[in-house]
């Protein structure tokens, strides 16, 4: 089984995948969707999620730099909720803040065009979301582990 990580932006999604022995991620692809209507991701989400065989998700949480909540959290938070309640299956809430800027970093250390890094930084973030899940479940030391989310930490 897999994990999927996502990046869940105002009018994005950003995706990332794991191998099947969660150990590495990969950027996967990014949906569009109207910010408002969770459906139009779930219609893409369900057929990723059966055909590569998800069972758990990694959601980015975006707090604030003083470790509060704003709109985008709330977002993601209620988009947790919907989630759990369609798939029936684990989603794991994980601190994402300056994700999106380590992303960008990486992309242009690697020479990527401008064109470029606007089409994939939004599944860029969520490899580094998934990223994150996977070396923190590899260690035993973090607390969180057992609470199954660290955005309260």
């Amino acid at each position: 089984m897999r994990a999927l990580g996502l990046d869940l932006g105002t009018k994005t999604l950003g995706l990332a995948i794991s191998d099947r022995n969660k150990e590495i991620a990969t950027p996967y692809k990014v949906l569009h969707w109207n910010g408002e209507n969770y459906e139009l991701l779930f219609k893409d989400l369900d057929n990723i999620i059966k055909d590569k065989e998800v069972d758990t998700l990694v959601l980015g949480l975006p707090k604030n730099m003083n470790n509060t909540f704003g709109f985008a959290s709330e977002r993601s938070l209620k988009f947790k909720e919907e989630l759990e309640k369609r798939y029936k299956i684990e989603v794991i809430l994980i601190d994402e803040r300056l994700s999106t800027v380590e992303a960008e970093n990486y992309m242009i250390a690697s020479d990527a065009s401008r064109k470029k890094r606007r089409k994939v930084i939004d599944s860029v973030a969520a490899s580094i979301i998934l990223d994150t899940y996977i070396k923190m479940k590899g260690n035993k030391n973090y607390e969180w582990w057992e609470k199954g989310s660290i955005y309260n930490s």
